[in-house]
């Protein structure tokens, strides 16, 4: 075999490896985002605990491991969950998820989702959800619509789309007002004014609905 004839063989064989190479790095990359994300359906609330300055108050107020959570909505196949942070915005899934802390989170689900959750309801839920994109989120925790908060949200869109109200509404009288942090917050955000009979809807109170199932926990 002469001197060129194995250089092309050579520069063949490793053009093939390249490749080869290459498309199993494709293979190994989606393999690995389809084994991060959960199996989710649309409409199921997820939850996990937030590392934002106010965790801890939330957690400590309403007696709850968890403190942020959202709605699961499709866009274009993909899963977002639809929440109240910054502002009422998309945020992909697997970017939700790596927020938490640990990123240990719960999906729950309508017991009877299957019977409910139909098409129809739906396009209701996303077309609920979409009035309160853009709005910025509520560190008062008050009950209008002007400011939502991330349980607010997730509540307010089942009740306006498909009447089904998940989680007691509670008064702010009603939580731990005398824990440690949740003191700090409520120094710095109502000084002595505060708002003991505002109507609230907290994670924990939608958490523990008997209206949901656990669907997947991480």
């Amino acid at each position: 075999m002469d001197l060129a004839l194995r250089q092309r063989l050579s520069l063949r064989f490793a053009y093939i490896g390249l490749i080869t190479f290459f498309f199993s790095l494709i293979f190994l990359s989606i393999n690995s985002c389809s084994q991060a994300l959960p199996a989710v359906n649309e409409g199921d609330i997820i939850f996990h605990t937030s590392r934002s300055a106010q965790s801890q108050a939330i957690q400590q107020a309403t007696g709850s491991r968890y403190s942020h959570m959202g709605l699961i909505l499709f866009r274009q196949g993909a899963p977002y969950v639809f929440e109240a942070s910054a502002t009422v915005k998309y945020t992909p899934l697997a970017e939700w998820i790596a927020r938490g802390s640990g990123k240990h989170y719960v999906v729950k689900r309508l017991k009877n989702a299957e019977q409910i959750l139909t098409p129809d309801a739906l396009e209701k839920l996303h077309k609920t959800a979409n009035t309160f994109a853009g709005k910025p989120y509520d560190l008062t925790f008050e009950w209008s619509d002007e400011r939502i908060y991330c349980s607010e949200l997730v509540w307010k869109i089942y009740d306006r789309a498909l009447d089904i109200r998940i989680g007691k509404l509670q008064k702010i009288r009603e939580f731990n007002l005398d824990a440690p942090a949740v003191k700090q917050k409520i120094r710095e955000r109502y000084g002595d004014k505060i708002p003991l009979e505002e109507t609230v809807i907290s994670p924990q109170a939608m958490f523990e609905s008997p209206l949901l199932a656990i669907a997947v926990a991480q």
